[in-house]
């Protein structure tokens, strides 16, 4: 008998039936040769400190640091789990083979193996692993099943993962909540949880400490045209005014016309941390939210596997894609202009080398989708569209440079006309919205015909400036933040390069903000993420930089995708981690300040923190 182990009663369901195990028993189905049984996600968890010593139960400045010497799973207690686990166990003690068919990425992976470490079982174990839960995928998958060793390192990494989150956790959780708490007060830190929080303290005090500073720009109107001075904005209101006053007496002389072709490419597919961010600025949808709407998507067959950091496609996907596209029914009239023609294939779209184990995520073109919920239809229609995008030309426009001087000062205005919408169309067509439909056809206005060398008369004037302060994170713009480490990034291609030294995985990142709001720390007001009396105390209370440094926090990350290709050592990650735990430790014990966090403002905190979700949710869902 070969036992296959899913992560969700769901998943088992639909594999069982696929392999012909038709007979339901309590936690399992059996059939053909077959039992698929199922965890509910996490069964096992690192045991806690009081599993390891009576000396760590309870909460002592003097037991810091704990550092286990070896680190064990325990099988979480709930009646629950411990039914379904027995059911597991006795199942693998009966069985030949076992086949791990958890979620293909490193939590998938980490969830099945401590379940069989747990169980004690020792089967030759093989890995089904699949991008996406349609009927054909699944048969495939099992046609090709992994060999367990293959996966040796995703194991690790999602091993080291848990313990670094273990170390710095529990014991900084502690130290801090002991040395600068009040009233047995917790002070939650964490090794995602911190440099986020320090991220949204840290753009929040730039806010607060912003000082506007004018300026005035010269400007002239000439043929209903606003042209621009090349020059530096004035400081000094008189001396711009003294320069306008000159320029009234010159006209103004069109020197150049420069015309310049360009395109623009569409925008890449989605990976989850982009679809987080895009459905978050479109429909003001959590990252939370958007994550566990994709996850059901996926498991209704309807959009490959979700939690993935890549936005491409290998290229054995590419003969597939026309066959996905002709499935894409709502979308027939998209669909029909790529007909007649070979499809594009860019390289920005397909790229065997910028793929490890999941592809972007992509629409599986098996079925309709039908009898979804508000959030499934937003989140399809979006990934839906992207796809179709990428496959359509690249937009094509034409700019248009005219520059003039009046007297010695030069000026200039530029205008750019959209001569083929290429993608843009796919948009343009399916806009519901005047702000939607902006800009997919039009990016500028566009410029009266101009002669090199005529002049005439113009109205010059005084643009006033005043300089912004940079925005409030919303859930959006703080996923990105994560994703680059703090960096400010906009292009592309270099927030590709960045991805490797994020804070988080895209799977979790949803999580950390989650458990922000949860501890108080954080807020949610209209679509801008603050921070709280409690979050800013917390982060000024923290001295260490280790703990709070985005940039720090994402060499580690870096280090972690680094063991899961094999190409770092596990236990020199975990050895720095401990090293930086007693030197923390060290500095924390040492403080001789009497600082301390107001325990009644985080308390306040945390119920705003609670009830702002709460009405958030409530909007989004429509409850």
């Amino acid at each position: 008998m070969i036992l296959c182990i899913t992560e969700k009663p769901s998943v088992g369901r639909d594999i069982a039936r696929i392999l012909g195990a038709t007979s339901q028993r309590p936690g399992y189905y059996e059939g053909n040769g077959y039992c698929v049984t199922w965890t509910f996600g996490h069964l096992c968890e690192l045991k806690e400190p009081a599993d390891y010593t009576p000396l760590w139960k309870p909460w002592a400045l003097s037991y810091l640091p704990m550092i286990p010497a070896k680190f064990g799973i325990r099988l979480k207690s709930d009646r629950g789990i411990e039914q379904q686990f027995n059911t597991i166990k006795a199942l693998a003690e009966q069985c030949d083979e076992i086949i791990n068919c958890g979620d293909a990425g490193q939590e998938g992976e980490l969830i099945q193996r401590w379940v069989l470490q747990k169980t004690g079982v020792k089967k030759p174990v093989k890995r089904l692993w699949v991008s996406s839960l349609t009927d054909e995928a699944v048969i495939e998958g099992f046609k090709h099943l992994r060999e367990e060793s293959d996966l040796q390192s995703l194991y690790v990494a999602g091993l080291c993962r848990a313990i670094g989150d273990w170390l710095l956790g529990m014991n900084a959780t502690r130290l801090y909540s002991l040395k600068y708490g009040t009233n047995r007060q917790v002070l939650s830190i964490g090794r995602v949880q911190t440099p986020t929080l320090a991220l949204v303290v840290n753009r929040q005090k730039e806010i607060t400490e912003f000082v506007p500073k004018d300026s005035w720009e010269l400007r002239t109107k000439y043929r209903d045209v606003v042209f621009t001075a090349d020059a530096k904005a004035f400081n000094k209101e008189e001396d711009a005014a003294s320069v306008l006053q000159h320029l009234k007496d010159f006209p103004l002389v069109v020197n150049d016309i420069s015309k310049k072709k360009g395109k623009e490419a569409p925008p890449r597919l989605f990976d989850l941390t982009s679809l987080q961010v895009e459905c978050n600025k479109k429909f003001s949808m959590s990252a939370d939210l958007t994550l566990r709407t994709i996850q059901s998507l996926y498991e209704k067959k309807l959009t490959t596997y979700p939690r993935v950091d890549t936005t491409y496609l290998t290229d054995d996907i590419y003969p597939k894609c026309a066959s996905i596209l002709n499935c894409l029914r709502p979308y027939a009239s998209l669909v029909e202009k790529l007909s007649g023609a070979k499809l594009k294939k860019s390289k920005k779209v397909f790229d065997n080398s910028k793929v490890t184990d999941h592809h972007a995520i992509i629409p599986t073109g098996e079925k309709l989708p039908d009898n979804l919920s508000l959030d499934e239809k937003r989140v399809y229609h979006t990934i839906a569209l992207r796809f179709i995008s990428v496959f359509y030309p690249d937009c094509e426009f034409e700019q248009t440079i005219v520059s003039a001087t009046v007297d010695k000062t030069k000026f200039k205005v530029t205008g750019k006309v959209i001569t083929n919408p290429g993608w843009k169309e796919v948009y343009a067509k399916t806009a519901k919205t005047p702000e939607e439909r902006e800009g997919q056809t039009q990016d500028a206005d566009t410029l009266p015909k101009f002669e090199k060398g005529e002049q005439g008369p113009h109205s010059p004037f005084l643009a006033k400036k005043t300089t912004q302060p940079p925005k409030y994170y919303t859930e959006g713009t703080l996923l990105k933040a994560m994703e680059t480490a703090g960096s400010t990034v906009e292009d592309e291609d270099l927030r590709e390069s960045l991805k490797a030294n994020g804070i988080g995985r895209p799977s979790t990142r949803a999580g950390i903000i989650e458990t922000l709001y949860k501890r108080g720390y954080i807020v949610l007001e209209r679509k801008s993420i603050k921070a709280t009396q409690a979050g800013i105390d917390l982060i000024a209370t923290i001295k260490e930089e280790l703990l709070k440094s985005a940039k720090l926090t994402g060499i580690w990350e870096g280090r972690l995708r680094q063991i899961e290709r094999g190409a770092y050592s596990a236990s020199e990650f975990i050895d720095q981690l401990k090293e930086m735990i007693v030197e923390i430790t060290r500095a924390v014990m040492t403080d001789p300040s009497n600082r301390r966090i107001n325990a009644d403002a985080q308390n306040i905190s945390s119920k705003q923190a609670v009830a702002s979700k709460k009405s958030k949710s409530s909007k989004s869902t429509g409850k």
